[in-house]
């Protein structure tokens, strides 16, 4: 545990505005808050809120809230401990000592241990036993310089040699587990997970060694074989390349498939160009991306798992601020091979020439179709005219309206009749949508579905007073002697109200800083979200026992009359015959 002392100054010395900007996109101030796009779900709308009053976040969308903390903690995915010390490293102030805390040690262990094994793997590659595998790096035409850039690496084609390299250097067996560097055998014993593979280093932003990915020398499956998850390491979460990526001076990010290609486009002078480690692009990968460059262009395999890859990708990064582009080519397989045969200057033409993701989804639909055939036509404008009718530009609905009617050779006010009989269709579902979960129930319900009110009325009074408390700590003393815990109807509301009470009654402070560090992270996100909603403070004490009554009084009415209460509930929420 860390004294309060120290963690009220690294709040103050870590102004939650400043830190959120370092990831987020904040417009302008509006009233007491700013705000952006989300960076922990897809939006077009920003519905994402900063407080530097209260020093808060909180997302009115996925209901994610919290401190300073907490935002690191949530974004960079790590412990309370290590969100702590980067914090502490950005404001210069030194980290005092911490017991208790075995999965941080865990963890930073298994960087030392990627470490060593990254280290380790480039020797081999540079010794006798490595020949084979430097032999591929050069049929790549990889130079020495750029596969020392990428820390490249070769894993011994042996099941123990690297294991007992790492055991000479003071690791554990366990610790060579955590880290997925060995696996256990199916006969006891354990094994090398990497062999005979040529190595890639998967580095983080930070520039820890979070994993491996390693290539196969010669033939063999699986091709590829990636670190499986571990405390540092989750797939879905990286990418390779990005370490070096984020430093580049061009003004967007390359996406390819393959470790290779990322490697030579970084050589031909393509320094932005990452890979999603072997997977489809996930949404954490996608606001990845976006934190550091607002272009990404598209250069999956020109296959037709490439082409299917690169329409997923497209579907998840028009969710987000970012341009897509979409890079097309002929007579190679892969960026790699188009490089080698062609050259950067045709590579850097091919990026001048991009298309963008609009151009390229309604080529892959004209692709399905046979535009001759009268009933394929007709889908074809079935499926074109429901895409542009999904563009928010009224610009760009008419003007690939107009292509559109082009391609199947029918005038374009006709085209332009069925998108805006399809974009009414689309508003229509939306408004439907946004009246749903803007209906009483939604909105006193937490955005938290692992939390659930089952007495409206009371939880909001629960709220209430858990809001006062935070607010005005002198009032514990007078909520203690009215209301217990047993009272509240949300066993999260519950354990809230008493957390508060313990602490301000044993003189501890109350904010996000410090219960960071006690709170789960639904546990802070329902706190959050509690401190968003409104209180008058003029005249505190009598609101704590309106409050108080009203819960006493749902109470009252649940245990005489269980059916009547159902029957209050239905018609506060449907706004008929009751109101409190």
């Amino acid at each position: 545990m860390f004294s309060e002392a120290f963690l009220t100054e690294l709040a103050d010395r870590n102004d939650i505005v400043d830190v959120v900007s370092e990831y987020v996109s904040l417009g302008k101030r509006s009233g007491a808050n700013y705000f952006g796009l989300c960076p922990f779900h897809n939006e077009k709308t920003p519905s994402f809120s900063v407080s530097p009053d209260k020093q808060i976040y909180y997302c009115f969308g996925c209901g994610k809230g919290g401190g300073v903390i907490n935002f690191i903690m949530e974004i960079d995915q790590l412990t309370f401990s290590e969100a702590v010390e980067r914090l502490a490293k950005r404001a210069g102030i030194p980290v005092p000592e911490q017991e208790n805390d075995a999965q941080s040690r865990r963890r930073a262990r298994i960087y030392e241990v990627n470490k060593a094994a990254a280290l380790y793997f480039h020797e081999q590659l540079n010794s006798p036993v490595g020949a084979a595998a430097r032999d591929y790096v050069a049929k790549r035409q990889i130079s020495r310089k750029t596969a020392t850039s990428f820390g490249l690496g070769y894993a011994p084609d042996s099941y123990d040699t690297f294991v007992k390299a790492m055991l000479a250097k003071g690791f554990s067996l366990s610790e060579l587990s955590d880290a997925d560097l060995i696996r256990p055998g199916s006969k006891g014993g354990t094994y090398s997970t990497f062999r005979n593979r040529l190595m890639f280093p998967v580095i983080d932003v930070r520039g820890n060694v979070a994993g491996f990915s390693g290539r196969i020398i010669g033939d063999g499956e699986p091709k590829y074989l990636n670190t499986r998850d571990t405390l540092v390491f989750t797939k879905g979460r990286l990418l390779f390349g990005l370490n070096l990526a984020r430093k580049s001076k061009r003004d967007y990010i390359i996406l390819v498939e393959g470790n290779v290609d990322v490697v030579s486009l970084h050589q031909a002078g393509f320094d932005s160009t990452v890979a999603s480690l072997g997977t489809s692009l996930t949404k954490e990968q996608a606001q990845l991306l976006s934190r550091y460059k607002k272009e990404v262009i598209l250069a999956y395999d020109s296959d037709g798992a490439g082409l299917k890859a690169s329409q997923r990708a497209i579907d998840i990064l028009e969710k987000l601020d970012v341009k897509v582009k979409v890079l097309r080519w002929e007579g190679a397989k892969d960026p790699d091979e188009y490089i080698k045969m062609r050259g950067g200057d045709a590579f850097q033409n091919l990026i001048d020439k991009s298309e963008s993701q609009i151009d390229y989804r309604l080529m892959n639909i004209e692709k399905k179709y046979n535009l001759a055939v009268p009933e394929q036509k007709v889908d074809f404008l079935r499926e074109a005219t429901k895409l542009i009718a999904s563009f928010p530009g009224s610009v760009e609905r008419q003007v690939y309206s107009v292509r559109v009617a082009e391609l199947a050779g029918i005038p374009a006010d006709a085209v332009s009749k069925e998108v805006s009989q399809q974009r009414r269709r689309l508003l229509s579902g939306a408004r439907r949508e946004a009246e749903r979960s803007s209906r009483p129930v939604n909105t006193i319900q937490p955005p938290d579905k692992t939390v659930k009110y089952e007495n409206l009325p009371s939880a909001t009074a629960e709220e209430g007073i858990i809001r006062l408390l935070y607010l005005e700590p002198s009032l514990a003393g007078e909520a203690e002697a009215s209301i217990s815990r047993a009272d509240f109807t949300s066993e999260a509301l519950g354990h809230l109200y008493s957390l508060l009470l313990e602490r301000i009654q044993a003189n501890r402070a109350v904010n996000t800083t410090v219960l960071s560090e006690v709170l789960s992270a639904s546990e802070m996100n329902l706190l959050v979200s509690i401190m968003n909603k409104p209180e008058n403070l003029s005249n505190a004490k009598n609101t704590l026992q309106d409050y108080i009554k009203t819960i006493k009084e749902q109470q009252e009415l649940s245990q005489n009359s269980p059916d009547l209460r159902s029957l209050a509930d239905q018609l506060k929420n449907s706004g008929k015959g009751y109101r409190s």
